[in-house]
């Protein structure tokens, strides 16, 4: 299945909208698949430099990840003030420490202010856009995390580093004209 809906202005990217290649990731920042797979994602920002765009897409699997509500409505807060990556990298990095306290000090360590950080964490219109994000998810056949589009296309491959950076490098020779 296609990714469903296209990318619009709705979306956390990071990178050139021009890029010849676009990296979409449904995910939860409890997830520690999410986790291993943060890593490669960072690694192929950097080894794809200004030819990457990369999307998030909230995913909370709040079932087996009683944090992960929580920890997107902190990165939605963080949005607020224009720091939504600096808390993804953030959250990813400290995903065992994602209660409301844990919260709380990453947006402090972040130098976010804390009133309207704590007063935003609150703000039905995170849901709304978590809510969204996990139609989208749905209707992109998603069914799990990390689930990974490139360039539209749903990858299905193994959530390795080789894996994941060779599906990325074939993607951009097939984007060449």
């Amino acid at each position: 299945m296609p990714l469903e809906p296209r990318i619009g202005s709705y979306d956390h990217l990071q990178g050139a909208l021009g890029a010849e290649l676009t990296l979409v990731e449904y995910g939860d920042f409890e997830c520690p698949y999410c986790g291993a797979v943060h890593g490669i994602v960072q690694a192929a920002r950097k080894a794809f430099g200004g030819n990457l765009r990369l999307v998030f897409r909230h995913f909370p699997l709040r079932a087996s990840h009683p944090h992960a509500l929580a920890a997107a409505k902190a990165a939605e807060a963080a949005a607020e003030q224009g720091r939504f990556w600096e808390m993804y990298d953030r959250l990813y990095r400290h995903q065992t420490e994602l209660a409301d306290e844990d919260l709380i000090r990453h947006a402090r360590e972040l130098g976010l202010d804390l009133d309207r950080f704590r007063a935003s964490l609150g703000s039905r219109a995170h849901e709304l856009r978590v809510r969204d994000d996990l139609a989208s998810a749905a209707a992109s056949g998603a069914q799990g995390t990390p689930t990974l589009f490139i360039n539209g296309e749903r990858y299905r491959g193994p959530l390795e580093r080789d894996d994941i950076m060779a599906a990325l490098a074939r993607a951009a020779v097939s984007t060449v004209p």
